[in-house]
């Protein structure tokens, strides 16, 4: 009998080791999608490199890492032919990982944040993004390109950001002017002859109005089927400055609070794709393209 209980309180005793273990694990293994609600974007999680007490002006702490190896950013800006500029990143050491922004900090991976004179306009998980002319007053502006990890903590190199930036000039009304230099002290490659994504105005074959408001989204999230190769056309007015993010096409959108702002977009591809906003985690519908 003696033996009988020693075997089994040594068997309850692996168990419970296990059991911890997984849970270990679990905390800090896969890379969750999204913080959860009530929570700050910032987790500072992961042990990459080495976290600094410096921020990048906006809260978010810096991660440092060797200069060897580590991610490089650069953005150039070509006008659209109809609104706007057309901006790509040209990264290094570096991949998109939307699946797993609000996880833990990954060597290369995450996302950039989009700012024009300090003020953060979107967060890109891809290398295109089209900058409404509505969104560039008239003059010239500094445009910034600053790469983070997936816990939202900003990559940087012997303390400082790892960041691109340049100058921007608009005519009247927004229009993009004839100036679009780089800053003296960045080198950005000209943009590929990659497809752009066809601009607010253009007719669209669907249209989706959305209102956000105290945190409801009004209609209430359905799904929107579209025909691959057709374009949609999202019209979103939010209550708060917010972005909007559309998950497997890499595109987002800033929404200014109380302003309705318009993204189109080409379904090019199939499958069962989630809108939301970034800052109130909100699911805004979902497009079913076959």
């Amino acid at each position: 009998m003696g033996r009988g209980r020693s075997g089994l309180g040594a068997a309850v005793l692996a168990l419970v080791l296990l059991l911890a273990g997984g849970a270990a694990a679990g905390c800090g293994g896969r890379a969750t999608t999204h913080h959860k609600p009530g929570t700050t974007h910032e987790q500072a999680s992961g042990s990459t490199g080495t976290l600094l007490t410096a921020d990048d002006g906006a809260g978010h702490r810096l991660r440092q890492v060797p200069a060897e190896g580590a991610p490089e950013v650069r953005v150039a800006a070509r006008p659209d032919s109809e609104d706007g500029w057309n901006l790509q990143l040209t990264v290094r050491n570096f991949r998109f990982t939307p699946d797993s922004a609000g996880g833990a900090a990954l060597p290369g991976a995450g996302h950039a944040h989009l700012e024009l004179d300090g003020r953060k306009l979107a967060r890109l998980y891809g290398p295109w993004y089209h900058l409404p002319a509505a969104q560039v007053p008239e003059g010239t502006h500094t445009l910034t390109v600053r790469l983070y990890a997936d816990d939202h903590s900003a990559w940087a190199v012997a303390g400082k950001p790892v960041e691109d930036t340049l100058r921007l000039t608009a005519g009247a009304q927004g229009a993009p002017g004839h100036n679009h230099t780089p800053a003296a002290s960045q080198s950005a490659p000209p943009p590929g002859d990659g497809p752009a994504e066809p601009p607010p105005h253009t007719p669209a074959d669907r249209t989706v109005t959305i209102a956000v408001r105290a945190g409801k989204v009004t209609p209430a999230p359905g799904r929107v089927e579209l025909k691959r190769g057709e374009r949609l056309a999202l019209h979103v007015t939010s209550d708060r400055a917010d972005t909007l993010h559309v998950h497997g096409f890499d595109k987002e959108l800033a929404l200014p609070a109380g302003q309705e702002a318009t993204l189109v977009l080409t379904a090019d591809r199939t499958g069962l794709f989630k809108v939301e906003t970034h800052d109130s985690d909100l699911v805004l519908t979902q497009l079913l393209v076959r």
